[in-house]
């Protein structure tokens, strides 16, 4: 046996006992005729002591000749520790170092291993491996396993069914860039790697699964941010003979429960509800982060008609209240003039009124806003004296979007954004189709497959932009970590909805015949919703990037950089799969 203990598990119960443990060096503090060598694993850290005068010589050299993650064997008699480590598992004891066994060497790691690491985050994921070995890491990386496996706990007690569906599709145009796969015995043909597995799920309930799941990976080629990897995994789940109402109280169940026993976090509560519409009037974003107000305030009936032209043309006028920072200085409201500015944001500019204490106004347009015109904006957003209102103004849609990161970044600086506070929201009724300008039709805003509300079926031939999607999102501090949509399951409807996103009748069934086909065999109704896994368990460990919650990911670029991937392939293999590739142009 290479250890009789892990470095996790021993305390003052095992004081006399002798143990053998294997792990890595984490530190040694050498001072002479005492030597201590901390030795980790994934369990734990344990403290082993070498003394000149209880020890043979050989070992105290063994000792000092150990370096940093050298994989070692300890065998030794547990003691009691003269000065206690409350902050460790294994802080009441120490090992009286009797056999020391290098199991193999160690080259100096070009980072700490410490929770707070001196590498960047390029050297550490060039050496990913080591990386893994830090505590922060691997705490992220069993919060996931945790969740995954309480998900698997929770869907199988309501009585869903796990199955694997393909990797190796067919491509289709909807949704985001696929990734391709060349099929060697097909030349000139190529799989797609799924985005998502829908149309599989939806020909599960065809089949009569009804209630179908499985933690799946999925597949985007499309560009990355922190929440986003070419490669990620969802939540993905299906279930028949459902309406809405069903499909949100399972799957706020599924949230619960993971809260609930990876967290420690109970919603006693119902998720609250909200429609897009009323998201995008009051946060401008269709996930927006509720853990704090600052809601917006449309200023057109009292800031419009002054003689202001940057208000008078604008489509919208609209305010946020800062609570509290009317005492920003000068330079930190330039600074934040700045900021809007950025391209990422691309407003023109940046209004702002100070809320004094002694109860006047301080606007950056004072030139052609009084005292009482100034107060009409205080009255509107509701502020009081030390508040700072923030004004924005232009097309409707884009200063929403760009209010929208104003209001987010606002609740940042002011520290409104509590990583260890989960707000849910559902979000419902979003529009089933989106108008783009440059192809000059409409897409669809979820997916081809996503029906209408029955209500609005009609509008269909009419007016399909004011069509609402029977679908809906679950959105959580600013995060979508969900969404999902009742079905269309009427081939009649599914080829009037592919008519509508452009598609003729050969297109339709060319893409999406096998699914229009199995729906001429009975198609029950259903529905369904997928989460980010990644940017789940992301959110309950209080964290913005996803990255760290995955074993290896990549960087912005796409790349993996520990294994040099994407990389170039050789003539032959070029060759065997009928490919030929151009080169590269600047």
């Amino acid at each position: 046996m290479y250890r009789t203990h892990t470095c996790g598990e021993l305390n003052a119960s095992n004081i006399g006992q002798e143990v053998t443990l294997a792990g890595w060096v984490q530190t040694i503090r050498d001072k002479g005729n005492l030597i201590w060598v901390d030795i980790r694993d994934r369990y734990g850290i344990t403290q082993v002591v070498g003394e000149a005068e209880n020890v043979a010589p050989e070992l105290m050299q063994q000792l000092k000749s150990l370096g940093r993650e050298y994989v070692i064997q300890i065998t030794g008699i547990v003691a009691e520790r003269q000065s206690k480590n409350p902050n460790i598992s294994t802080g009441e004891i120490e090992i009286k170092a009797e056999k020391v066994t290098v199991l193999n060497a160690a080259k100096t790691p070009p980072f700490t291993i410490e929770d707070e690491t001196d590498g960047g985050e390029e050297l550490r994921m060039k050496y990913r491996y080591l990386d893994l070995r830090r505590n922060p890491v691997k705490e992220k990386l069993l919060l996931r396993h945790k969740a995954s496996n309480e998900t698997h706990k929770y869907l199988d007690s309501v009585g869903f069914v796990e199955v694997e569906t393909p990797y190796l599709i067919k491509s289709t145009p909807e949704g985001a860039r696929d990734f391709v796969v060349p099929s060697r015995m097909n030349p000139g043909e190529f799989y797609a790697l799924p985005q998502s597995p829908q149309t599989f799920k939806q020909l599960l309930m065809v089949s009569g699964y009804d209630r179908y799941y499985q933690i799946v990976k999925c597949f985007r080629d499309e560009d990355l941010r922190a929440d986003r990897q070419p490669e990620f995994t969802q939540i993905d789940c299906e279930m028949a003979f459902v309406d809405q109402e069903d499909i949100l109280n399972t799957f706020e169940g599924l949230i619960k429960h993971l809260f609930k026993t990876c967290r420690g976090v109970e919603f006693k509560e119902d998720f609250p509800r909200m429609s897009y519409a009323e998201a995008m009037e009051r946060y401008g974003s269709d996930k927006p982060d509720i853990r704090f107000g600052m809601e917006f305030v449309n200023l057109n009936a009292v800031a419009q008609g002054k003689g202001f032209g940057v208000f008078d043309s604008a489509e919208l006028v609209v305010a946020i209240n800062a609570k509290g920072a009317g005492e920003y200085t000068r330079k930190q409201l330039d600074a934040l003039v700045d900021w809007v500015k950025r391209p990422q944001i691309g407003a023109k500019g940046l209004i702002y009124c100070k809320c004094n204490e002694d109860g006047t106004y301080k606007s950056s347009v004072d030139k052609f806003f009084d005292q009482d015109a100034l107060a009409e904006w205080a009255n509107a957003c509701g502020a009081e004296k030390g508040d700072l209102l923030l004004v924005l103004s232009g097309d409707e849609h884009t200063v929403r979007s760009q209010m929208n990161e104003l209001r987010l970044h606002m609740g940042t600086e002011l520290g409104l954004r509590n990583p260890d506070e989960f707000k849910p929201l559902w979000v419902t009724d979003f529009p089933l189709l989106e108008w783009d300008e440059d192809t000059q039709r409409y897409h669809a805003m979820h997916h081809p497959f996503t029906s209408p509300k029955k209500e609005d079926i009609e509008l269909l031939s009419t007016e399909p932009g004011k069509v609402r999607a029977n679908a809906y999102d679950l959105a959580m501090n600013g995060v979508e970590l969900g969404g999902g949509s009742i079905r269309i399951h009427d081939k009649a409807l599914q080829a009037q909805m592919f008519k509508l996103l452009g598609f003729t009748d050969e297109e339709a069934q060319e893409q999406f015949g096998f699914l229009m086909n199995a729906f001429e065999f009975g198609a029950p109704p259903h529905g369904g919703i997928a989460f980010g896994f990644d940017r789940l368990v992301a959110t309950m460990g209080g964290s913005e990037s996803i990255r760290d919650y995955i074993a290896f990911p990549k960087n912005n670029a796409g790349r993996d950089v520990m294994i040099d991937s994407p990389s170039v392939l050789k003539t032959e293999q070029l060759d065997e799969l009928n490919i030929a590739v151009k080169a590269s142009v600047e």
